[in-house]
């Protein structure tokens, strides 16, 4: 139980990455806020695999893509443990198409969720741990493609581009109020998002051609990583990236 007495909110943990991570914060002793914007009955199951974990849940609708309506989910947040030691800005989005036929709408929504709105989730956490004048734990999820290119994604890969070197900034920024920043870095992990190439055999061969261990990751070998990050053990880890991915970004290449 690493993270008891811990109060930790998670985004975009209503299924996917997000939900094994409240889970498995929950496991290791801590309160849970299960942040969501759509499928509140998937919310509302994280909650209850909470629960029966023995720990304090809630789930508040938030949408990153507006800074205001960020804001606000993390003052409830507070509220409603009575404070957050741990922030996880795990929601993410991604759209695909050419660079040519790239939307304003599209490039605007990825970015909004992916980078902006993981940045002013950062700052009203850290304006909380400010005013209790206490440390915390930011965790990003980022990817891979943080320094990896993915043709057809540009948007997304521009966003998490932007998370490293956020993440190292704030790390610095931080530094001096006991505020710890770190990124996690998955690679093909199995989850809704990539239902789609589950379902395509040819694609779904030639990806775990290039990944060394030969398998998915799974979204626990994602949450044991936020675990330790969140955890005292990693107390002198700032400004890193952990990436989870059997080893796919040293061995990749475009087929």
């Amino acid at each position: 139980m690493k993270l008891s007495g811990k109060k930790a909110l998670v985004t975009g943990s209503n299924q996917g990455i997000g939900q094994a991570i409240a889970l498995r914060l929950a496991e290791e002793g801590a309160d849970v806020v299960i942040d969501y914007v759509t499928h509140p009955e998937t919310a509302a199951e994280t909650v209850q695999g909470v629960l029966k974990l023995g720990r304090r849940a809630v789930a508040i609708k938030g949408d990153l893509s507006k800074v205001a309506d960020t804001q606000r989910m993390v003052h409830e947040s507070v509220q409603a443990l009575g404070g957050l030691d741990i922030l996880v800005n795990n929601a993410g989005v991604e759209k695909r198409a050419p660079c040519w036929e790239v939307t304003e709408a599209d490039f605007d929504l990825v970015l909004d969720i992916n980078l902006k709105g993981a940045f002013f989730a950062t700052q009203a956490f850290v304006q909380h741990r400010m005013e209790v004048k206490q440390p915390g734990k930011v965790i990003n999820l980022s990817s891979v493609h943080e320094d990896l290119p993915f043709p057809h994604f540009t948007s997304y890969c521009a966003s998490k581009g932007g998370m490293k070197m956020m993440m190292r900034n704030l790390a610095i920024e931080l530094a001096p109020f006991g505020i710890t920043v770190n990124n996690i870095a998955p690679g093909a992990i199995e989850t809704p998002i990539n239902t789609q190439l589950l379902n395509d055999p040819a694609k779904l061969k030639a990806l775990l051609e290039n990944i060394p261990l030969a398998r998915l990751g799974q979204t626990a070998d994602v949450a044991g990583v936020a675990a330790f990050l969140a955890s005292a053990d990693a107390d002198y880890i700032t400004g890193a990236t952990i990436v989870v991915d059997g080893g796919l970004t040293w061995n990749y290449s475009e087929q």
